[in-house]
């Protein structure tokens, strides 16, 4: 999972080895044990997952995964190469990040008295998150948007105490006609 702390370094240490982070899409078998080989072929070659996310398709027999994960263009290519081998895996390729859309959805509770609830009210305003609970001594907001905007909504609430928080991890999909099928990539 991207998180705030400790991105500087981490950015300057991707831009050191020429890393980055990659968005794979893949469409599998909606099966017991799928995600299980997915996530075995990245912890056998030591690959790290930034995000991972896992969801039906249009067709219940199919899953769309999204997976974040950072390294240089030779990770990226083994990356692909392996997962076209699994036999749950029916399409994958790398979505190219001006070619996509991508969104993640976070849920943060902030601590939220009487004084500081306006100032947390007003950052949630301005980030469009919802207010989705209020109790005496905290608020919880739903945003949803790209790393950007969620890092920088974060990067605001953090002085009033982030209490707790949630993220769903990267989905994507390619902008316009193109697509991911199982037929081929169009």
């Amino acid at each position: 999972m991207f998180i705030i702390t400790g991105m500087a370094n981490s950015r300057k240490r991707k831009e050191e080895t020429g890393a980055r982070q990659h968005i794979v899409s893949a469409l599998v078998e909606n099966r017991a044990g799928t995600l299980s080989r997915v996530s075995g072929l990245f912890s056998r070659r030591g690959f790290n997952i930034d995000s991972l996310t896992v969801g039906e398709t249009e067709n219940s027999s199919i899953s769309r995964m999204t997976i974040a994960v950072s390294g240089n263009e030779r990770v990226l290519e083994q990356i692909v190469k392996q997962l076209s081998k699994l036999i749950d895996v029916i399409a994958v390729r790398e979505l190219e990040p001006s070619l996509c859309l991508r969104r993640e959805i976070l849920l943060v509770k902030i601590g939220a008295d009487e004084k500081n609830r306006p100032a947390v009210l007003e950052i949630a305003g301005i980030f469009r998150a919802r207010v989705i609970d209020v109790s005496q001594t905290t608020i919880t907001v739903e945003a949803t948007g790209d790393l950007d905007k969620l890092n920088g909504l974060l990067l605001l609430l953090r002085p009033y105490g982030i209490l707790e928080l949630a993220r769903t991890g990267l989905v994507a999909l390619e902008r316009g006609d193109r697509r991911l099928t199982v037929n081929s990539a169009e």
